[in-house]
């Protein structure tokens, strides 16, 4: 039995940061915790979350220099940023990262960056080069002394992708406050080779340890927390007979896929390790996580030298007790009318962009106290490119909810469309849009040059690692339109209304459970995300309206 916590207590319910919100590197400075997680190829990127008693986190905004240049176009799916790892030096937050250019490569193509900031608000440098192995890097500030943690990558042929943990010291200058060109200093040095796949190294010093924390079994239903110690930083380490965290033995368990920690102690001697879980929905085709990687926490205690549950074991549990604080943040992820928000928060925070910021794509509309908010949105490319799409999302946070907006746009030909979009990635989405098509019962052949003639549709698509395909296409009358999706674990209904009607359903009840790392031929890292989206692929001239958003989960 576990010693209780130091005074006063609340329930911390997980995840305490809902939805898409993966690999969080956790660290207290002062009262404050902050949480950093990964943003891959999504805009803002680096989200930040801050918390005064690991229950309750709020944003606290993002590292948005974190992409050279402001741009991740053309990065593939699950590409770009991976693991951030925060830290706080000499009264500066660090956070070091990866970009990852390829997947499904020996190489990854990435490049590791430092940004810095005094204020974890920002402003935040500009990115600077690490010389670094792999992906997952993380900051060790030591003695004074900086050392970057990092998986190596053997991307010869024949070598291996995951091929040990490595640490190397860095020099860091700085001038006027920001980091100059960063060098390694000295050799090197290999941590620890094992036969499994580890990644994701954190060290931890306590009690004259240094404790290495590490990612294993790879991101899916085998993933864990395991953990190594040594007397000296560079080494021999030895490995703990049992993992930390797993949930990878029981798929009982609610909160699967556990792993990627990272241990934070609080001002009053507790310990708790921030990490990633899913909450899998149970399907014909095996559990899919449509909610993506969230963020939970566990309380840790000490026992014979090593770091383990508080709850006994090593699964994941959904609640808590934290320490108790007098002021509590706002909750991520709860259904409230601040998080959520309307159109008159785009584009900004709770809303993100594919592959770069918002720019004059997407315009905020004046409109009268007493009007609801409307933005507009220019059409750029499709919904299968890696480059300039026109599309503003939000994470969905539960696996019931319900998504409406309206649309005002009138289309003049196909290659011009405007509408709701359910979201994963390229290969897989459900785009519910205001187009145009040819007269009834005439062929595509590209009659929207013929005086006009053709029709107003609503047309729902159906993206898929096997190509997309039409599930139906409705007639529309001018004016705007009404859409909304209806989602229920696995299945969602698309409907549409014009004006004060009814709502009619679009199409069939659709398999949502597409929308989740689980599904398809490759890896897949990130969450479903519903948003509008318009295209225009001639000239990008194209404009539709957006107004009466909302995203509410549903009990």
């Amino acid at each position: 039995m576990s010693e209780p916590v130091a005074g006063p207590v609340r329930t911390a319910v997980n995840p305490v940061v809902r939805g898409f919100a993966p690999d969080p590197s956790v660290i207290r400075v002062g009262d404050w915790y902050y949480l950093a997680t990964s943003s891959f190829e999504w805009f803002p990127t680096i989200p930040l979350y801050r918390s005064r008693g690991l229950a309750d986190w709020e944003p606290a905004g993002a590292v948005d220099t974190a992409a050279p240049g402001r741009s991740l176009l053309g990065v593939p799916d699950s590409g770009g940023i991976w693991a951030p790892a925060l830290s706080h030096a000499n009264g500066v937050f660090w956070v070091v990262y990866s970009i990852v250019r390829s997947l499904g490569t020996r190489h990854f193509d990435l490049e590791t960056y430092l940004c810095t900031a005094s204020d974890v608000g920002g402003p935040w440098s500009e990115p600077v080069r690490v010389p670094g192995h792999g992906f997952d890097p993380s900051l060790l500030h030591h003695d004074g002394r900086h050392y970057l943690l990092n998986l190596q990558n053997d991307s010869r042929v024949g070598g291996r992708r995951f091929d040990g943990i490595v640490l190397t010291e860095l020099e860091v200058p700085f001038a006027d406050g920001v980091p100059g060109r960063v060098r390694a200093v000295g050799p090197t040095r290999l941590l620890l080779q094992r036969d499994e796949l580890v990644e994701g190294p954190k060290i931890t010093v306590h009690d004259g340890w240094f404790y290495l924390l590490l990612a294993q079994g790879g991101t899916g239903v085998e993933h864990g927390v395991l953990v190594a110690r040594s007397r000296s930083l560079t080494g021999p380490y030895e490995v703990d007979d049992v993992p930390l965290l797993t949930s990878r033995d029981d798929p009982a368990v609610p909160l699967q896929k556990a792993g990627h920690g990272e241990l934070v102690q609080t001002p009053s001697g507790e310990w708790y390790l921030t990490h990633l879980a899913s909450r899998p929905l149970q399907t014909m085709a095996g559990p899919r996580n449509t909610l993506g990687r969230e963020t939970a926490v566990q309380r840790v205690v000490w026992t014979d030298g090593w770091p383990r549950l508080a709850q006994d074991g090593w699964h994941p549990v959904s609640e808590v007790e934290v320490p108790a604080v007098t002021a509590t943040a706002t909750a991520v992820g709860q259904a409230d009318d601040q998080r959520r928000g309307g159109l008159d928060v785009a584009p900004g925070w709770p809303w993100s962009t594919l592959r770069e910021p918002p720019g004059d794509w997407v315009e905020k509309l004046p409109t009268s106290p007493d009007e609801p908010a409307r933005v507009r949105v220019r059409g750029r490319q499709s919904a299968e490119s890696l480059w300039q799409q026109s599309l503003l999302a939000q994470r969905l946070t539960e696996h019931h909810a319900e998504v409406e907006v309206t649309v005002d746009a009138e289309p003049t030909t196909f290659t011009q469309s405007a509408g709701l979009m359910l979201w994963y990635d390229t290969t897989s989405y459900y785009q519910l849009h205001v187009t145009w098509t040819e007269p009834e019962g005439e062929p595509q052949a590209g009659q929207q040059w013929a005086g006009g003639e053709g029709r107003r549709v609503l047309v729902l698509t159906h993206g898929h690692p096997d190509g997309a395909r039409i599930l139906a296409t409705v007639d529309l009358p001018g004016g705007p339109v009404r859409l909304r999706a209806r989602i229920d674990g696995a299945t969602a209904r698309l409907s549409s209304a014009s004006g004060d009607g009814p709502w009619t359903q679009v199409g069939p009840d659709v398999d949502f459970s597409e929308l989740s790392d689980d599904f398809g031929p490759r890896l897949r890292f990130t969450g479903a995300m519903v948003g509008i989206s318009a295209v225009d692929l001639v000239d990008g001239t194209f404009t539709a309206d957006f107004s009466a958003w909302s995203l509410r989960p549903r009990v």
